[in-house]
């Protein structure tokens, strides 16, 4: 085939996958896998850790969030069962104040509770998710970490 031909096929393929280049291209990440935002609200989530500074603490077995489409959030912290409203807005996550069940627990769950109900109390989080993970952020750049619960 000569030079003019192969130019006047591969013209149009060039400029067709120019133009699906620039309409699919917003929703590449970093890693250049196309994302679909995913629901934080209807999921029960089962938090793995928590890092607040450098420090990174992980949850116990008994740390769970589920937030419902209605505001409304449930769980456990560590050692004592909470309930909030929460708002939700996009990405972002306001929590109001927690009422918690009164149980007493070891020192590190206590401590890892008191530290998980500030980073959810504090501010507006903001969510990402990630396949079957969830991170919330707050201002001050600390994080929970969060995975979707096995189903059983």
């Amino acid at each position: 085939m000569n030079r003019y031909k192969q130019r006047m096929i591969l013209a149009p393929v060039a400029a067709t996958l120019a133009v699906l280049t620039v309409a699919c291209g917003s929703g590449r990440a970093d890693s250049g896998a196309v994302t679909v935002p995913q629901p934080v609200t209807g999921i029960d989530w089962r938090i793995d850790s928590l890092t607040v500074g450098a420090t990174t603490r992980h949850a116990p077995a008994s740390a769970r969030l589920r937030i419902d489409e209605g505001g409304k959030a449930a769980g456990n912290l560590g050692c004592n069962q909470f309930s909030a409203r929460v708002t939700v807005h996009g990405d972002h996550l306001t929590f109001g104040d927690l009422r918690t069940t009164r149980m007493a627990c070891g020192p590190d769950r206590m401590d890892f509770e008191r530290a998980l109900a500030r980073a959810l109390t504090t501010g507006t989080l903001v969510a990402r998710t990630d396949q079957a993970k969830l991170t919330l952020t707050d201002g001050d750049g600390d994080h929970i970490h969060l995975s979707r619960n096995a189903p059983g």
